[in-house]
């Protein structure tokens, strides 16, 4: 039986406040139920579960020599696929059914970008030190690229998510956890959708679902008329609040984007993004023959995030049963790098609830290895509206505000809005 668990972490940085949630008897999904947020009491469990599905601590001990020794170094690749070359760097080989983690990262950014200071982090390599770990670049966005010949037709954003199974067939992977941010978000989403036997789960960081409309079109040749590509691009990955009080980080950005990425193909990404359609996706049970993702999902957003109502409305048309919501607090367009250890808490816990990795060391803690049931504090949004509460037996979800009281003892939340 797995112990499937979501986790967000607190706004303190310095001591975990613990807090529980039973046990859910479904694989698939993050069937979070009675939560009791007044005691905040730690919950530990005695017996130790293995860390994959279907392999004893032992036998993962041993399994995973094959990231802790020769293959620890990141192998570039130039991958051919129906719609050109993509760059892809791996770490790792596949092993068994384990997963791979696959990671497309925003436009303006390429995969160092986006998610090294992420990957980096201490707890994220005690996690991703069980899996292989892929980076894919968009077409003519990694360091050093060459440009594009005049002429070229930039691959459209379903173009780039069919590119992706090349990818995994190239390198033997059976399925995939997705980890996108922004335009990457969108790209995986997409693949998810063409291909969903090939994705095992996501993690969409700052996804927009909506094609852009005439206004919304117009007023980006606007800004690209009076301003430079790059801070055209700033203006999509951070807020206006975070260009004015956090300019060390955004000029930092600024150069980087400016120095590293390639202008003429990044221009054409850009283009290529903001002419994206409607990801097309509705809620089970609210049109006929809905479309929707059928892994789990958890989406990711910062409090102070451009891409906040984007977010916000993709949370509305996903299967609630199979979705979870993290608005986090203190954080801006770039989640991933401003608070990689809340972020890191989070995907530890989104893998568990897929019956990954239930048992990791927790350094902060004690010296030692302790049940990854300690969790840090979940503070629930007051202001959301849970809609997507119903019973075990999967009868209908019914309208319900959660408090932090352990009035809702009983209730059981799929979908649920946390802020951290």
């Amino acid at each position: 039986m797995k112990r499937e668990m979501a986790l967000c972490a607190a706004g303190s940085r310095d001591w975990p406040i613990l807090w529980s949630v039973k046990e859910a008897r479904t694989r698939r999904g993050l069937l979070l139920h009675d939560v009791t947020m007044a005691g905040l009491q730690e919950l530990r469990f005695p017996e130790e579960k293995p860390l994959l599905r279907g392999q004893d601590a032992t036998e993962l001990e041993s399994s995973d020599a094959f990231l802790l020794a020769a293959d620890t170094d990141w192998k570039e690749h130039d991958i051919e696929t129906p719609y050109g070359l993509l760059h892809v760097v791996i770490r790792g080989s596949p092993k068994g059914n384990r997963p791979a983690i696959l990671t497309y990262h925003d436009v303006g950014l390429n995969h160092k970008l986006c998610f090294n200071t992420f990957f980096n982090f201490e707890d994220m390599q005690e996690i991703t030190k069980h899996f292989v770990v892929c980076h894919v670049d968009a077409p003519g966005q990694q360091v050093g690229a060459s440009q594009f010949p005049q002429g070229y037709q930039f691959p459209s954003m379903e173009q780039l998510a069919a590119m992706l199974p090349s990818v995994v067939q190239h390198f033997g992977f059976k399925y995939v956890i997705g980890i996108g941010v922004g335009a990457g978000a969108y790209v995986l989403a997409k693949f998810a959708l063409i291909f969903p036997d090939l994705v095992e789960g996501l993690v969409l960081v700052n996804i927009d679902p909506n094609g852009k409309g005439w206004i919304d079109w117009a007023a980006t040749k606007l800004s690209g008329l009076t301003s430079t590509l790059p801070d055209t691009v700033l203006s999509h990955l951070f807020s206006q609040e975070e260009l004015v009080n956090n300019t060390e980080l955004v000029q930092s950005y600024r150069q980087q984007i400016g120095n590293v990425v390639n202008q003429a193909n990044l221009q054409l990404f850009w283009n290529m993004y903001n002419s994206r359609r409607d990801l097309d996706i509705n809620r089970p049970g609210t049109v006929p023959n809905a479309k929707t993702l059928r892994c789990p999902v958890m989406l990711v957003v910062g409090d102070n995030a451009p891409a906040e109502d984007g977010v916000v409305e993709c949370n509305s048309k996903l299967d609630p049963t199979t979705t979870t919501f993290l608005k986090m607090a203190d954080s801006g367009g770039l989640p991933q790098v401003t608070q990689p250890g809340k972020l890191t808490e989070a995907f530890k816990y989104f893998l568990q609830g897929m019956g990954y990795i239930a048992y990791l060391k927790d350094r902060r803690l004690s010296g030692g290895a302790v049940p990854s049931a300690s969790m840090t504090r979940l503070a629930r949004s007051r202001t959301a509206s849970l809609t997507s509460a119903s019973s075990v037996d999967g009868s209908r979800p019914q309208a319900c505000t959660h408090s932090e009281s352990s009035e809702g003892l009983g209730q059981v939340n799929h979908t649920m809005e946390v802020s951290c």
